[in-house]
């Protein structure tokens, strides 16, 4: 009698209709939140993108035949027209531009020095500091645009603070000028060279870019270190958490100090908190509005007007919705730029050969013995 030998089951994968039954599933739990956001976020998307290269006037639908497709008509009147859009377009940018350059390392410095001071272990009540940091942050920014009005008043608290000290403080929601401008102007330069000032970029000379942020928006610049410092503080304070402390203690077994430790060690590992909290900043800074609303809309003379204000203004109050809604695509334009460079600048990159021998020579030094 032959015995017959079987041999064994291999585990086979799964079939066909197991992985499309699953697809089907998870496609149906995804549905009702792909359509929300293509109802919502991507349907007003393309309209407002029809709506800057066409000439609708407001009324109506902006599919309607009596609205016409006018090409780059409206990009041109902000960008190259020359006329008072393009001057309002310039100045929006070059007053944005400032409060960018200054609010982003700003509240990234004062979040990370937070996130550090209250994750110490020596710190008693670091619960208590954590909520007073953070608490700005969940404040309504109506609310503390408001206060900021009041404390930086011309005989408010802040002015009544430097009186104190002998310190005239300024008009500050009520001053124009700019502070690099004012700065030069105490040593007696009040215009600039014929190289900036004979020429410049949409409607503003160079000399003017460079004027600084004026002093209204200096206090702009002040509340949103202030409240948005707290909200990245958490970020930091999540990243040193999830660091591990073999590192740390092995450089401080190499003779490291604490700064060469953080500069050294604990920054590197925070990259990729360092980049969102950049990026956060940057989308965050370059669409400030409710701020600009609530406290000066855009005044003293422009200099606290935003390119999102300005769309805003464009297309609401001076009904010219082609121009507001290109304003908004060439802000967004703008922060797409600047994220990837942003991302091209915190990538991770190799070694390089002179750090690379560095590290090679002791290795063969101790190889050799």
């Amino acid at each position: 009698m032959t015995a017959t030998v079987t041999a064994p089951r291999r585990a086979g994968r799964p079939s066909g209709g197991v992985r499309r039954g699953e697809a089907i599933a998870g496609w149906a739990f995804t549905a009702p939140v792909l359509v929300i956001l293509g109802i919502f976020l991507l349907v007003p998307v393309l309209m407002a993108l029809w709506v800057s290269f066409s000439d609708w006037s407001g009324r109506g639908s902006p599919f309607s035949g009596n609205v016409n497709f006018v090409g780059l008509d409206n990009y041109a009147a902000i960008t190259a027209d020359g006329g008072l859009p393009t001057r309002d377009f310039g100045t929006a940018l070059r007053n944005n531009a400032w409060y960018v350059l200054l609010v982003v390392p700003l509240q990234t410095a004062l979040s990370l020095f937070l996130a550090v001071l209250v994750n110490r272990a020596v710190l008693r009540g670091r619960g208590l500091f954590r909520t007073a940091f953070y608490f700005p942050s969940v404040t309504s920014s109506v609310a503390i645009t408001v206060l900021w009005l009041f404390l930086f008043s011309a005989s408010g608290a802040v002015n009544q603070i430097l009186g104190a000290i002998g310190i005239a403080g300024p008009n500050w929601f009520n001053d124009p000028s700019g502070i690099i401008h004012k700065a030069l102007g105490t040593v007696g330069v009040t215009d600039g060279p014929a190289a900036l000032t004979g020429s410049g970029f949409l409607g503003l000379t160079w000399w003017d870019w460079l004027s600084g942020p004026s002093v209204a928006m200096s206090a702009f610049i002040l509340m949103a270190v202030f409240t948005t410092s707290g909200t990245f503080m958490l970020l930091f304070i999540a990243a040193l958490q999830n660091l591990g402390g073999d590192i740390d203690e092995a450089a401080m077994m190499d003779g490291a100090n604490a700064w060469q430790r953080f500069w050294r060690v604990t920054l590197p590992q925070l990259r990729p908190t360092l980049f969102t909290v950049l990026t956060l900043g940057l989308i965050g800074c370059w669409q400030v509005f409710d701020q600009i609303y609530t406290g000066t809309q855009g005044g003293p003379g422009k200099t606290t007007l935003t390119p999102a204000y300005l769309s805003y203004s464009a297309a609401f109050l001076d009904q010219d919705w082609g121009q507001g809604a290109a304003i908004a695509f060439i802000l967004f334009a703008i922060i797409v730029i600047l994220t990837i460079f942003q991302r091209w600048v915190l990538r991770d990159r190799p070694v390089s050969r002179r750090r690379a021998r560095q590290y090679e020579l002791p290795q063969k030094k101790e190889a050799a013995r």
